[in-house]
């Protein structure tokens, strides 16, 4: 990974991204040698020059055989949660590129995208308003995101070249209500594309301390629910939950009528969910943290958790 990257819903001040929601996605880039959580390190840019940066640097990923699908590089999107600064969301990626897309063992390239979280404690319902009225906008970049892997895979067939298809996996990192930011894009995305399934467009969907309904993805659910269209886009759909999350347990009690929050105590039914979901308590990962509601990202076992499961790890198999 060369070149940090940001793609934003928010509008932009002179300060950097702010707390409103644009008519546009914005796009930025800044050298990682830079301070990322200073507005002045990054630079503007359009959305045709930041495709043509990323397709720069996953077209410099190794070509990988079948047997070799653990060591696929990924192009990975972070999606922040509510009561975040853009600053600290900033601060959060930095520390991802880090952990996991930097050096000898780079899973390749982390995208930051940014919704217009208020960074306030008292902005939980107006962040969650904010994050539905994301989704149309973050739906664009799903479905621009679809439309070049699937141009690519048809280019491989026809031309008996699988060395043009997409070199890269598209995956994605939610965090809190970022979840649900993701729920409706995915859900408006699928709608978009008529529910498609001639490709996977999302490898691994993590959900850390995910801010949405824990019966989100059970089977009972009509086929046009959001969960149902997001497990259509998805290879693999991880939920990371803790009971020790008290960040989850108070947003439970502000609205929901009842429902729990996937992120505080898993799936409502793990075995009647669609195959392709799963669940994972990581209380023991993140013992030490400095808050159980971010711990998987600050903590060595669960730094390591989130490796293995974008690396695609079977999930008997993940330590």
């Amino acid at each position: 990974m060369k070149t940090a990257f940001m793609i934003s819903c928010r509008n932009v001040t002179e300060d950097g991204p702010g707390t409103k929601l644009a008519g546009s996605l914005s796009y930025f880039t800044a050298p990682l040698t830079a301070d990322l959580t200073q507005f002045a390190s990054w630079t503007r840019v359009s959305g045709t020059e930041v495709t043509r940066l990323l397709l720069e640097e996953t077209a410099a990923f190794p070509q990988m055989t079948e047997e070799e699908n653990l060591k696929e590089m990924h192009l990975s999107l972070f999606i922040h949660g509510y009561n975040v600064s853009w600053n600290d969301a900033a601060r959060r990626y930095t520390k991802m590129v880090k952990d996991l897309f930097t050096g000898k063992k780079s899973l390749g390239v982390l995208v930051l995208v940014t919704w217009p979280s208020n960074g306030s404690v008292a902005g939980y319902l107006p962040d969650r308003e904010d994050a539905r009225e994301s989704a149309p906008l973050l739906a664009e970049l799903f479905v621009r995101l679809h439309d070049h892997v699937l141009k690519m895979q048809r280019l491989a067939a026809t031309t008996h070249e699988p060395a043009k298809a997409c070199k890269a996996k598209i995956s994605v990192v939610a965090h809190s209500m970022g979840n649900y930011v993701l729920q409706k894009a995915l859900a408006v995305t699928s709608k978009r594309l008529n529910n498609p399934s001639l490709i996977t467009l999302i490898h691994q969907l993590v959900m850390v301390a995910a801010d949405v309904d824990n019966d989100l993805f059970q089977e009972s659910q009509s086929q046009e629910a959001d969960g149902s269209l997001m497990a259509n886009l998805c290879y693999r759909i991880t939920a990371a939950y803790s009971g020790l999350d008290s960040v989850l347990g108070a947003s439970a009690g502000l609205k929901h009528f009842g429902k729990r929050r996937l992120g505080r105590s898993g799936l409502a039914d793990a075995t009647r969910v669609y195959d392709n979901v799963w669940h994972r308590d990581v209380s023991s990962l993140i013992s030490g943290a400095p808050a159980a509601h971010s711990g998987l990202f600050d903590t060595a076992a669960g730094v390591s958790f989130l490796r293995q499961v974008l690396q695609g790890i079977d999930r008997q198999h993940i330590s």
